[in-house]
């Protein structure tokens, strides 16, 4: 589409009762970001009251209309998600404003390639539009969908703001006073004693103030203690990010001795057989999605789902020619009279999808009128690569949709619920717990990405006796698979974080999947190497990981900046104060602005002597310090404790946690929420 330009969704598919929006841009830095927004509009081309602003700190809508889906991977860097339910829009909404903004002083003339795609219920998609004239803009509209009759329509809008978030919901009539609702809510937070409270994110403050980041399922609330809890303020949105809050320690156990097991709701002794997993982990899963709406919206939303009534069902006997075939489970959701039906296949352990089975159920949710299949494996789907091909019939007028989870997608959103998001109560919560301890159970078989392929160790035997040629197809495959890990590692780290953490994507890469993973082999088969990098929120640089194959060793690194004020020695200094817990063969360098580099050094050198890390030329300019850390990589291909999987997983959490974590967040961060909500 071109800017300016309109179209109607039903010319466009038969499936439009739900859709979903992604806006997308690239950094040419790997480093740049924005955050989406939606304002519903009345026929004035205002909100009719502050919850119809949804955004970071308000991202679902109470009646399922709208639900911000956060960032996905792709090609070439990250999407953002917003899933809209059509048929459960209010009568009184005319217009729905999709916008994006950046923060901290950043603009959209810093990224590449800016542009909304939408998509239907069946996960094709219908339109796009570049915004090319983004300019040095805060915030975006990028497009709006709009209502003609019974039908809704979309136009392309492309217009920028200069004053931001915070201006652009002014404009709709969102009344943001982030400074007021930031002073009520700590207030708030210092009265109750023992809890960490979420601060609220819309005027909807009874829904929200009670969501907190929950480690422990509390007793539900006595009438009389609800009564005498001090109510929180009516805040304003926004525009400031609210704070995520860790987990504290969990509980002294009551336990005479370590031999003794905590009762669970899901046991996972009694599992002896693939098909015995395969079961149980279905039938955990889908009650669990039946009992907990927002987990289940969760997990749903991105596939055309809408926001309704929904049960579930294992087991489920469907004819198929001569022989009924036996789906893992159903999904069904009844929303104002009609139902959405997903078919549900899932596999645990190593087990691959079968490629017949799959298509069966393909074939019988076309002829039912079934909206999609789902498969559940411990797999990661690539953009490009699907797991499983299978054939549609393109003279059916009904469309099916194929979508794939991971166990490790399943898991990281029970854990962004539970431990820092917070769900509507505490049988929710506790069932969110029992789940996820089920699914990180050794007998589970739901584990996540456990295997590098049958490829692993001849490619790693030619990168040794230098016979792997470029063009061979085991690298290619050595490296889709090297990408499958590192999406599950950023899964386990922002699960444990609450943070986003997202693999990058640099725009000189090259935005064709295939094309990319291609030149990734080749470079693989010349130096031997598997390189990736991590982008976490709230830290001052890009994290490296690095696996050489030819020496077996892993390196995850980090690059930080040299602060813009004090001097030099200052700032050697103070980087090894902070770095006071971090392993002694950490490895530091200056980075500077001549070709020779810095000095560098162990920390465990480094620590009597902070003035070693300054070039010996006064002339020579620190432009920032480079830290790493190195261990031996694991060389079988499977999860083990001696496996590759593993000892990528465990490098990237040690260097995290001993050296990330204790470093400044980046200036920018540190703003006040004035500061925030006048320059994002």
């Amino acid at each position: 589409m071109i800017k300016g330009s309109n179209v109607a969704l039903a010319d466009l598919s038969d499936n439009v009762g739900s859709v979903v929006v992604s806006l997308g841009w690239v950094s040419p830095t790997g480093e740049g970001d924005a955050d989406v927004s939606v304002l519903l509009l009345d026929a004035n081309g205002k909100v009719r009251s502050d919850s119809d602003f949804y955004f970071y700190n308000h991202p679902v809508a109470a009646d399922g209309s709208v639900q911000l889906l956060g960032k996905t991977p792709t090609s070439d860097g990250s999407e953002d998600r917003i899933s809209f339910d059509l048929t459960a829009v209010p009568p009184g909404v005319d217009r729905i404003v999709v916008a994006a903004s950046r923060y901290d002083g950043a603009r959209f003339g810093e990224l590449e390639d800016v542009r909304i795609t939408l998509a239907d219920a069946a996960g094709d998609s219908l339109l796009r539009f570049a915004v090319d004239d983004v300019g040095s803009v805060g915030a975006v509209i990028f497009g709006e969908l709009y209502r003609r009759g019974e039908d809704w329509k979309f136009r392309a809008v492309g217009q920028g703001y200069e004053t931001g978030l915070a201006g652009l919901a002014t404009d709709f009539g969102v009344d943001i006073d982030d400074d007021a609702a930031e002073e009520a809510a700590a207030a708030l937070d210092t009265a109750e004693v023992g809890e960490q409270a979420i601060a609220t994110a819309s005027a909807s403050v009874e829904e929200q103030a009670q969501k907190a980041a929950l480690e422990a399922i509390p007793a539900p609330r006595r009438p009389e203690a609800e009564a005498a809890e001090p109510k929180r303020p009516t805040a304003r949105p926004r525009t400031a990010k609210k704070k995520v809050i860790l987990p504290k320690t969990v509980k002294k156990s009551l336990a005479e001795n370590d031999s003794w097991k905590e009762a669970r709701l899901f046991p996972v002794s009694v599992l002896k057989s693939d098909r015995d997993r395969e079961m149980r982990a279905t039938s955990v899963l889908l009650s669990v999605m039946a009992q907990v709406p927002e987990f289940s919206r969760r997990l749903t939303a991105g596939f055309g789902a809408p926001a309704g009534r929904m049960e579930t069902f294992t087991e489920v006997s469907l004819p198929h020619g001569d022989s009924p075939r036996r789906p893992d489970g159903v999904i069904r959701v009844e929303r104002a009279g009609k139902l959405w039906t997903a078919l549900v296949e899932t596999k645990t352990n190593g087990n691959p999808l079968k490629p017949d089975q799959v298509q069966a159920y393909m074939d019988i949710a076309a002829r039912r009128g079934y909206e999609a299949v789902i498969t559940l494996t411990n797999d990661v789907a690539l953009e490009g690569s699907p797991l499983v091909d299978v054939k549609v019939d393109k003279r059916r007028k009904h469309k099916v949709a194929l979508w794939h989870l991971s166990w490790a997608e399943v898991a990281h959103q029970a854990q962004m619920l539970i431990r820092h998001e917070g769900v509507s109560n505490a049988a929710h919560a506790w069932l969110l717990q029992e789940l996820l301890h089920y699914l990180q159970h050794d007998n589970s078989g739901c584990h996540g990405f456990q295997n590098m392929g049958p490829a692993w160790v001849p490619v790693r035997n030619g990168i040794d006796d230098e016979t792997l040629c470029q063009g061979d197809t085991r690298a290619l495959e050595v490296v889709e698979n090297w990408e499958r890990l590192i999406r599950q590692v950023c899964l386990r780290l922002g699960g444990e974080l609450g943070q986003k953490v997202l693999p990058v994507q640099r725009a000189k890469r090259g935005t064709n999947p295939k094309e990319r993973r291609d030149r990734l082999a080749d470079q693989l088969c010349l130096d031997g190497r598997l390189q990736a990098e991590v982008r976490i929120d709230n830290t001052p640089g890009v994290l490296s990981v690095s696996a050489d194959l030819r020496t077996g060793r892993l390196r995850t690194s980090i690059e930080i900046p040299a602060p813009q004020q004090g001097y030099p020695l200052s700032w050697a200094k103070r980087l090894v104060r902070r770095l006071a817990e971090a392993p002694a063969d950490l490895h530091i360098e200056t980075l500077t602005d001549s070709e020779t580099g810095g000095p560098r050094g162990t920390l465990e050198r480094l620590r009597p002597e902070p003035a070693d890390l300054l070039p010996k030329e006064n002339s020579t300019k620190i432009t920032g310090f480079r830290l790493s850390l190195l261990k031996s990589m694991g060389s079988g291909r499977g999860s083990a404790e001696t496996g590759f999987i593993r000892s990528v997983d465990d490098a990237v959490h040690r260097f995290y946690t001993t050296v990330v974590a204790h470093l400044d967040a980046p200036a920018a961060h540190r703003t006040s929420s004035r500061e925030r909500a006048t320059t994002a």
